[in-house]
């Protein structure tokens, strides 16, 4: 497959940008660029923040915020996870000296 980064077109807030990316990537950029403008244009209809760039810091402030509760989320869930996988290795380890 083809891993050359291609122009992918993306629009943020009417302003049009080109991003080279792999060809397998480009999904996920545009969602990313959709996502983005989204919350973008929920800022600045809302009227509490004025200015492109204030709405774009706010907007990568609040998205960087997400990124953090998931992958503190993940980390707990990780560590749940290797837990009871870990009891349930010694309930099977038992079982089986036990036999």
């Amino acid at each position: 497959m083809n891993k050359k980064p291609q122009p992918v077109s993306l629009t943020i807030l009417g302003k049009e940008y080109k991003i080279a990316c792999a060809p397998d990537e480009q999904n996920d950029l545009i969602q990313s660029a959709r996502q983005l403008d989204a919350q973008m244009r929920q800022m600045r209809d809302s009227g509490k923040v004025a200015g492109a760039e204030k709405i774009a810091v706010m907007a990568a402030l609040n998205l960087a915020h997400e990124l953090q509760l998931m992958k503190s989320q993940n980390a707990a869930l990780t560590q749940t996870l290797n837990e009871s996988l870990t009891k349930m290795t010694h309930k099977i380890e038992n079982v089986l000296e036990n036999h």
